[in-house]
């Protein structure tokens, strides 16, 4: 029987099989974080929006860390980092968190290049999504994947995700408006608070 997954925490480490931890992010990882998206960027880039030359360094890294300092200490973010050592190997965030009736965030995650087929994205995501049911009282997550995409349709189906529709041209992804899948879980059916 497996063990069971510890949720990932908004304050502290939590370890994660293979010695992987998942850990909130914070601004003295920008030096790591700038190192794994030059090394992730051909990797990355049929995923993600065109990025700036900046995005790869550590200062623009650092500034991108502060802005998400701000809307976490607001209460609409909460960003982890995969990290393996000193080396981060990914990360996960919950962004446009939103309170009230509807209870939802939106998830994205990424796994460097070279870290792919450990289980790292599954992992990491069934964490988060315990941390969004038990620490941010959360009741719905969704994502969205290009449409072929398998590899994180696979992630989130693993993770308790169904699809519930297609969006076309929802997000500006490697120089184009692209369609995608969309995706949810539902946490918990608990009254709101």
């Amino acid at each position: 029987m497996a063990t069971p997954l510890a949720p990932a925490s908004l304050t502290e480490a939590v370890p994660l099989p293979g010695g992987v931890l998942i850990r909130p992010a914070a601004e003295s990882d920008a030096e790591a974080l700038a190192a794994a998206f030059r090394h992730s960027r051909d990797h990355l880039r049929p995923w993600e929006p065109r990025r700036p030359d900046s995005f790869f360094t550590a200062e623009g890294q650092r500034a991108r860390l502060r802005e998400q300092a701000v809307e976490q200490r607001a209460g609409r973010v909460a960003a982890w980092l995969l990290t393996d050592g000193e080396a981060v190997v990914g990360g996960l965030t919950l962004s446009g968190i939103v309170r009230g009736p509807f209870r939802n965030a939106h998830l994205g995650y990424w796994i460097a290049a070279g870290h792919l087929g450990r289980g790292l994205a599954t992992t990491a995501v069934r964490a988060a999504c315990q941390a969004a049911d038990g620490e941010l009282d959360l009741h719905r997550l969704q994502a969205g994947t290009l449409v072929h995409n398998t590899r994180s349709q696979r992630v989130l189906a693993k993770s308790g995700f169904e699809q519930f529709g297609r969006a076309e041209r929802y997000l500006h992804i490697d120089g184009a408006w692209r369609d995608h899948l969309l995706f949810h879980r539902v946490l918990n059916d608990r009254h709101p608070a």
